[in-house]
Order: C-alpha cells, then structure tokens, then sequence
C-alpha cells in the first residue's frame, strides 16, 4: 500500500516528511487553498518521491509553467477537467491522477471516458471544495467499482480509518495508493511528521 501526502506548504516540514519516503508528495496549486503553494518548492529529484501537483480547472499552460518551474513528476487534476486535456496534459510526460467527487449518487460509467488518458484515478469526498474537506464519503459505494485501474483512496483519512482501509483491500479492489492530508495536520500545510509516521508503518505492515 502506497501513501501520498497532500497539501504541504513549509520548506522544513516537507524536508522533515520525505526521511519517511511517502510515494508522492502533493503541492496544491489552488488559489482558494488553504494550502495554496506560493513560493518556492524543495528539490526532490535525489528521492523517490513522486512530486505532485494539485490543479482545478487550471488552464494548459498554468500547468505547463508549474511542471517546468517545481519539476513535478505527477499531476492530479482535480476539477472537471475533459478526457482531451488530460491527454494533452499527460503529453508533458507527467503522471496523470485523475479525481473525482464522490457521493451516493455517483455514475462509476463516467470512468470509462477517462481510462486511456489516466494513469490513475482518484476518488475523494463531494464537498463544499474538490477537496481538503475533512469527511469522507461510504466507501461501501466502491463495490460499484468495476474496472482494472488502480485508485487513490482520499477524503477524510486519518490514524483511526486503517481498519476500514484493510476491509475496502479484502474486497479485491485496485487500492493503489491512501492520499493524506488535514487529518494529519498541526496548521494547515503543515503535517504531524510522529503520526504520519506512525500511521504509515502500520499501512505497511497491517494491509
């Protein structure tokens, strides 16, 4: 099980978190954030850590100009961005994190269109903001889910969700990757390195 760490915003805090070597790294590049990055990003390149940035609705060359500037290595698109600028964005030669927003309504067919153009896909709570809201929705709705791509779990995780994370894994699913964010936060943007670290202990050695 994989683990991606969202919303960082502190230079020491960042550096702090990559000794735990999470798989990717998320950078938010929303204005209305909370945990919008501003500034400068740390170099990554000498860790395995995937480098990703978070966009909505962003326009091509936004995100070109990001990628470029922070050497991101992922994108995770974030909005209602179209199966053709996915594809346009992927041809940066970027990891494509496709999200989406999930409610007990949700059509799992809409998945379909963006299978090709995705690397992989990301499922978090439908909330007031595409994301960062702090709840997450029943899982028990991803028994709908019918296809072989693998997801990013996201929405609300915290120290105590691990059980439900192995039970959602015993269902065969294509768990890839848990994305973690306020749940493990002191301020926001700035993450608990002691729990984080405890928690990702147990995701490696309890699921």
């Amino acid at each position: 099980m994989k683990i991606k760490i969202c919303g960082l915003k502190f230079k020491s805090n960042i550096l702090g978190l990559s000794i735990l070597e999470p798989e990717y790294m998320g950078f938010i590049f929303w204005e209305k954030s909370k945990r919008f990055v501003m500034g400068s990003t740390p170099n990554l390149s000498q860790t395995k850590i995937k480098k990703t940035g978070v966009f909505v609705n962003a326009d091509f060359e936004k995100i070109k100009n990001k990628v470029l500037v922070h050497k991101l290595e992922a994108i995770q698109l974030h909005g209602l961005e179209s199966p053709e600028f996915c594809e346009k964005i992927k041809n940066l030669g970027v990891e494509i994190i496709k999200a989406f927003n999930i409610d007990e309504n949700f059509n799992f067919n809409i998945l379909e269109n963006y299978e090709l153009c995705s690397d992989y896909f990301l499922f978090d709570t439908k909330g007031k903001s595409p994301g960062g809201n702090g709840i997450s929705f029943d899982w028990e709705i991803l028994r709908n889910y019918k296809y072989k791509k693998k997801f990013f779990l996201s929405g609300g995780i915290g120290i105590e969700s691990l059980n439900a994370i192995k039970k959602i894994k015993n269902l065969s699913l294509p768990l890839f990757c848990v994305d973690i964010n306020s749940r493990f936060e002191l301020n926001p943007g700035e993450k608990n390195i002691e729990l984080i670290k405890s928690f990702k202990n147990s995701l490696e050695n309890e699921i």
